[in-house]
């Protein structure tokens, strides 16, 4: 297991005017994130690779045939009321924020997501069109250039493992923080399956090879990272296809 320790910037708060926020304007140009131009250039930060990821069938097959299943659970998990603001952190291959946007025009609500890489958010913004209700915004997710208690409601989908463990709980802590209280954080994202699943042995070299930071939610408990935080379990963590994949709905106390 490789492991790497970053440094962080703290992140800046917006300032509110009314029911109206506004950004600082950032100082110097976003850096992207070390781990994903040095891990995956390959997936997401290549101009190339949007054009090779960017297709449902292959995120499907990617997820052992379970996208559909993840995705509505997930989306499930953050409703029935999809009014207020909504953060997704990070943009998604396939449909995701699609499906979403479905569900907040229903509660009359709105949509930021978030990336550090350029090309994540311009391929966004062509899969969503003029999208009134949705906000790419370039952004570090371990540094979120909103106020506190912004959000009525956070996801992250099929992200956390793809982060180093510095990355991964300022990720969290800055969901923490721009949550509103009694507000929900949705997690969907790999968990180490059950001993007599097959993956468990055949899958995890290609973990280790491509995604070396993913065997982390293996060893270790989804809460290990977000411990310490204003977090709580709202309903007990739920897994799928065999226990490879977890889902885990957090309410900020």
């Amino acid at each position: 297991m490789l492991t790497h320790e970053f440094s962080v910037p703290e992140p800046s708060s917006g300032v509110r005017e009314g029911d109206v926020e506004f950004r600082k304007p950032r100082a110097t140009p976003l850096q992207t994130p070390s781990y994903l131009t040095e891990y995956y250039w390959w997936a997401y930060a290549h101009p190339l690779a949007v054009r090779v990821f960017e297709r449902d069938w292959l995120i499907n097959a990617i997820l052992w045939g379970n996208y559909d299943r993840l995705r509505r659970h997930a989306l499930d998990a953050l409703g029935p009321d999809y009014s207020g603001r909504t953060l997704q952190v990070a943009c998604v291959y396939g449909d995701f924020t699609h499906q979403l946007i479905d569900r907040i025009a229903r509660g009359d609500g709105a949509l930021d997501v978030v990336d550090a890489l350029p090309v994540q958010i311009e391929n966004l913004k062509r899969k969503l069109g003029p999208q009134r209700r949705a906000r790419p915004q370039l952004m570090d997710s371990a540094s979120l250039e909103f106020a506190d208690e912004t959000f009525d409601r956070v996801t992250m989908f099929m992200l956390l493992h793809e982060m180093p463990s510095t990355w991964r709980r300022r990720t969290l802590a800055e969901a923490a923080r721009t949550l509103k209280r009694g507000g929900r954080l949705v997690l969907m994202d790999y968990a180490r399956p059950n001993a007599l699943h097959p993956l468990r042995y055949l899958f995890q070299p290609v973990l280790w090879a491509l995604e070396p930071f993913a065997l982390d939610l293996w060893r270790e408990p989804l809460e290990t990272f977000y411990a310490g935080l204003p977090l709580k379990a709202e309903v007990p963590r739920r897994t799928f296809f065999g226990g490879l994949y977890q889902l885990v709905v957090l309410e900020k106390v």
